[in-house]
């Protein structure tokens, strides 16, 4: 399966810094987007941990034998890794106690895209000018716009917006979501903080990540769209393009 990618992070303009982190292993077809939380010191550590924490558990099972069942595994294996590294390094310091992270993962086979996700960082998939959501947000405004208590649109402007309920660096027996998708040619997938569907449309997503074969200039006005609605928090997005028949 051919693939290309592009990335871009900016703090936004309401932030003094940017405790987003991002990676990619395209070796590996591993892309990861991860959102810290627990103020300067810590958001910034506890993403990064996150995000090292699955690269390197992906990268030393590399060539373990097995197809998605194995690579879903191995997924989930970074994230338990990075659970446990980021609550033991918090434990040990004053100043990043309390720190944790989302993160959201992809992982390329030959047969399947893997995904893996805690908290609200999201996976978009763009198909045929479709725009769809493989993530469910681990949040307290996404359980009530799922129980019918609010609107997509309220639970944007909802002063609780950024709680979640799930989180990277809390106490053993973290719980993964993961799934597979079989992709076809020309699939688009975005990986992506929330400091991006928070301030942005989907409909506007739609259109920018579909617009351009520069996946750059995707990545550019993605970061830029938010900023222009406000920046109010951290934007991190990767692109992730599917060029031949994976199938």
């Amino acid at each position: 399966m051919g693939f290309s990618w592009a990335a871009a992070s900016d703090a936004g303009r309401r932030r003094a810094s940017n405790e987003d982190s991002f990676g990619a292993r395209p070796d590996l077809g591993l892309f990861i987007v991860a959102d810290g939380m627990g103020g300067h010191a810590g958001g910034e550590v506890a993403s990064r941990i996150a995000v090292q924490e699955i690269a390197a558990a992906i990268a030393t099972t590399a060539h373990e034998p097995g197809g998605p069942a194995s690579a879903a595994t191995r997924l989930r294996t970074g994230f338990e890794r990075a659970n446990q590294r980021i609550a033991d390094k918090a434990a040990a310091s004053a100043e990043l106690r309390g720190m944790a992270t989302t993160a959201v993962a992809v992982l390329m086979t030959g047969e399947a895209v893997i995904l893996a996700h805690v908290g609200d960082s999201r996976l978009y998939l763009l198909r045929n000018g479709q725009l769809d959501r493989l993530t469910v947000d681990h949040s307290w405004v996404e359980e009530q716009v799922r129980a019918g208590t609010l609107t997509v649109a309220a639970a944007r402007e909802h002063p609780w917006r950024n709680l979640v309920t799930r989180a990277i660096g809390g106490p053993p027996g973290l719980v993964v979501d993961v799934g597979e998708l079989a992709l076809e040619p020309r699939d688009r997938l975005l990986l992506c903080t929330d400091g991006l569907f928070s301030v942005v449309p989907d409909t506007r997503i739609a259109e920018i990540l579909g617009r351009s074969s520069d996946l750059s200039r995707v990545c550019h006005d993605l970061v830029g769209a938010a900023n222009a609605g406000g920046g109010p928090d951290n934007v991190t997005v990767v692109v992730v393009v599917v060029e031949t028949d994976a199938r």
